[in-house]
């Protein structure tokens, strides 16, 4: 006789296997920013955004962190869509849920505070935070090289950058390739913004 097994819709978060906490946060992404458009020319679906910033973190982590790349795929789900702590920690455990926020703005501040605030808070975040900001701000980085905003001139393009290295200067440390993976996409974003600012009408 078959041994009788769990069923995974009704196991404890915190049991849950790799594999399917992943797979959970992915399903829960995609429905959750549905709607939600980057603001690019192509105007690619949020949720490949989502999907970079988790492969990064899984590549960084070789695959050992499987609640680090779920937190990757949730980590813009309080910002932009209204979902709170607790859900995530219901859903996913507290482990996810804290990851998710300490990389999370408060949205009540002003924009040039919660920059502030992200420069500041850089070093005090925890080892596996700090992989997923700097995965986060890699993605960003390449985004503005291949697709940036339509309505960014040419410095406001290059002042994100310069935010982006002041964030990522103070996660010096946390992974040695993904701080590679950074600077390169610093230098293709500053090298693309250039470009189009010489040839604008291109």
């Amino acid at each position: 006789m078959t041994p009788d097994r769990a069923n995974p819709a009704t196991e404890p978060v915190a049991s849950a296997p790799p594999l399917a906490l992943v797979v959970r946060a992915l399903a829960f992404a995609t429905l959750r920013h549905t709607d939600q458009r980057r603001k690019g020319r192509r105007a690619q679906p949020y949720v490949n955004h989502l999907a970079e910033v988790a492969l990064l973190v899984s590549e960084a982590t070789c695959g050992q962190d499987a609640a680090l790349v779920a937190a990757a795929l949730l980590h813009d789900v309080v910002e932009d869509q209204d979902v709170t702590a607790a859900e995530i920690e219901a859903t996913f455990g507290a482990d996810v849920a804290g990851l998710v926020m300490e990389v999370t703005d408060d949205k009540a501040l002003e924009a040039t505070e919660r920059k502030r605030l992200q420069i500041a808070h850089a070093p005090h975040l925890s080892a596996r935070a700090k992989v997923l900001k700097l995965a986060d701000k890699t993605a960003n980085l390449r985004s503005i090289a291949e697709d940036p905003p339509q309505d960014w001139s040419p410095a406001r393009a290059r002042a994100y950058v310069e935010w982006a290295r002041a964030v990522v200067a103070g996660l010096a440390g946390a992974s040695p390739a993904l701080e590679a993976a950074f600077d390169q996409a610093a230098g293709e974003a500053i090298a693309a913004i250039d470009t189009r600012a010489a040839h604008p009408a291109d």
